[in-house]
């Protein structure tokens, strides 16, 4: 089939979400969601495929700072699943600054006229993946993938949808740091990077291979070792000399 026509210009269908609570059902309307706000949608096909997983969801969440800085309200995920599956995906996902939006019966989906049927790979009827960016509940801007073999994911990324909304939007720096347990220069190195302001990831390594990993990675051997946007920062005398610069 083809890609699905694009909205732009109309409105967001009304409907009520059927959302749960670690104890309690939800209902959630498609004006809580959207009345007053200006809100970024991407869907995708299913809750713990490969794609969404490993990258649609997780880039949303990371650049969801700028997104926020840039007049957006609410960044919403939703797919044609129930919201049992929806909240176990959401524990084991880097999703805190989104809102995941369980499509149970397809309803909000089918009106938009993205539900298609992926009975060949036993799903059943599902969404397109697409993005779209809502303003008080009229739909500005949609990012459709293209109609082609596979699972196309081209357009209805995170940083696509950032570009058209701010072309010079300043994106969170990716920051990791290499430490082991009981380090006391890789504790000074993180308190440093928070003091700086900078969220970071911490890879921790074990005594039995610490010195081979750093070693192989940066050509040193010992920890902390700090990486701000692909580039090797070095320990924790260089990080301070760097905080200088950078402050």
């Amino acid at each position: 089939m083809a890609a699905p026509a694009s909205r732009e210009g109309q409105r967001v269908p009304q409907v009520t979400f059927r959302t749960r609570t670690e104890s309690d059902w939800k209902s959630v309307t498609t004006d809580e969601l959207f009345k007053g706000k200006t809100v970024v949608v991407f869907s995708l096909p299913g809750a713990f495929t490969p794609t969404c997983s490993s990258t649609h969801v997780p880039r949303y969440n990371e650049l969801a700072p700028a997104f926020f800085a840039n007049g957006v309200d609410r960044i919403v995920c939703l797919s044609v699943n129930d919201a049992f599956v929806m909240n176990e995906w959401a524990r084991s996902q880097e999703c805190a600054n989104l809102v995941l939006i369980p499509d149970g019966n397809g309803e909000f989906t089918e009106k938009m006229g993205m539900l298609v049927d992926k009975t060949d790979l036993g799903f059943g009827k599902r969404s397109w993946r697409y993005s779209m960016l809502v303003k008080d509940g009229v739909i500005e801007k949609m990012f459709i993938e293209p109609d082609k073999p596979g699972d196309p994911f081209e357009v209805s990324d995170a940083d696509t949808m950032l570009r058209h909304i701010n072309p010079t939007a300043r994106k969170p720096d990716q920051v990791a740091i290499l430490t082991r347990e009981g380090c006391g220069y890789c504790a000074k190195a993180k308190a440093l990077l928070a003091k700086l302001g900078y969220q970071y990831s911490e890879v921790r390594l074990d005594h039995a291979d610490r010195s081979r990993v750093v070693g192989a990675i940066t050509g040193r051997g010992t920890v902390p070792q700090v990486f701000v946007n692909g580039k090797h920062i070095g320990g924790l005398e260089e990080l301070e000399r760097w905080g200088q610069k950078a402050a």
